[in-house]
């Protein structure tokens, strides 16, 4: 008889590095509300900042850097955070939040604690100020949302793997789509195969949208049955690490609907435009209206009602925004943003082409390789 043991996997030694410098600008921007504390509650920022994706967890950060953060988490998730202790200290609380928090923050935190008001309901915060006083509690909004919004190398390369891994899916895939099969077939081999090559889950529920379902920008993908010379819009993602992916295309089976082969050139002229006219300092409103003046001259303004684009990470919707809802995103480098124009025909389907790009200090770099000409979107 054997015995073996298992311990959690440790955290490389570049993500600490990051995770660091991360958590670094956290503090230097919770000082400037005269916090003494960070308080962060939203799963995907806790990730932001230790790596750890388990969820159900808070850290606080102190804005003291001689002070360890410290995450606050349960039995479920006890082992696999042993690997993070080099970056922060460990609490397994035993009773709810609220009631770890009651004891925690006024035993680390020595004055002020700053919150995340743009994730807590009011009814969380309501009760966390019965716990520990209100006059303690300072909400703060949108903090993290602008770190995040610039990634660094690590989280660059996981986007790009994600996207490694659904281009791949994708061209598994689409020799085998043939009338008669069904979104939500199309959909499941799609999503089974973005595991096998290594996605936990996809980024975001797929989207295949069979015929004139296209026309519904954010369509869920039912019992439909391919059919021949009908379009069929796909928009899928993987995750890498908790990071996301983001690609659209729009393909038909044989010969093309003549509205749709119509309105399929107008959509790329705009997906081209508006890429090649992402740079730094450039806003996000200034790049949506390169793509809606491409639209709206060739008489589809009014068919294409959503925003150009956004910033994806661990979050499949992050900032900055590519919008014309009077956005106010100043692109940067290192931020990693969707451009995915797109008209809509109800009754008839929709033409929607995405990318991913990563803004750079000159210009941008496209992170996707797959085709875009309607040549290749033609199947069969």
């Amino acid at each position: 008889m054997s015995t073996s043991s298992t311990t959690a996997h440790a955290v490389a030694p570049a993500l600490l590095e990051s995770c660091r410098a991360r958590l670094a600008k956290l503090r230097a921007a919770a000082a400037k509300s005269n916090a003494a504390a960070f308080l962060v509650s939203h799963p995907s920022d806790v990730a932001y900042l230790t790596g750890f994706l388990g969820g159900d967890s808070y850290l606080i950060v102190p804005t003291d850097a001689s002070l360890r953060p410290l995450l606050i988490s349960d039995f479920r998730y006890a082992e696999e955070l042993e690997a993070h202790r080099p970056l922060c200290d460990l609490f397994m609380r035993e009773k709810t939040m609220t009631q770890a928090l009651k004891a925690l923050l006024p035993e680390r935190v020595k004055g002020l604690t700053a919150v995340q008001g743009d994730h807590l309901t009011y009814s969380e915060f309501d009760t966390l100020a019965d716990a520990v006083g209100r006059a303690n509690l300072v909400p703060t909004s949108s903090i993290l949302l602008k770190l995040r919004a610039v990634k660094d190398a690590i989280e660059v390369e996981n986007i790009r793997r994600a996207i490694d891994i659904q281009q791949k899916a994708l061209l598994e895939v689409l020799p085998t789509i043939r009338p008669g099969r069904t979104e939500l077939d199309v959909a499941a081999q799609l999503e089974a195969e973005m595991k096998r090559r290594g996605s936990v889950n996809p980024g975001f529920p797929s989207i295949v949208a069979a015929q004139a379902n296209g026309s519904l920008p954010h369509y869920s993908p039912g019992p439909v049955e391919v059919k021949a010379h009908m379009p069929l819009l796909i928009d899928w993602g993987a995750q890498f690490n908790g990071y996301r992916s983001d690609m659209t295309r729009t393909f038909t089976l044989a010969r093309w609907p003549e509205q749709v082969r119509e309105i399929y050139p107008v959509v790329l002229e705009a997906y081209q435009k508006s890429a090649a006219a992402l740079a730094p300092g450039k806003s996000g409103a200034e790049i949506d209206a390169v793509a809606r003046e491409v639209i709206t001259k060739a008489g589809f303004g009014d068919k294409f009602g959503h925003g150009l684009g956004h910033g994806i990470g661990l979050a499949i919707h992050e900032e900055p925004r590519l919008s014309h809802r009077g956005d106010a995103s100043i692109l940067e480098p290192g931020n990693v943003v969707t451009v995915e124009p797109g008209i809509y025909l109800p009754g008839v389907g929709g033409v929607r082409l995405e990318d991913d790009y990563l803004i750079t200090p000159t210009g941008a770099e496209r992170l996707n390789s797959l085709p875009m000409d309607i040549q290749w979107a033609t199947l069969g």
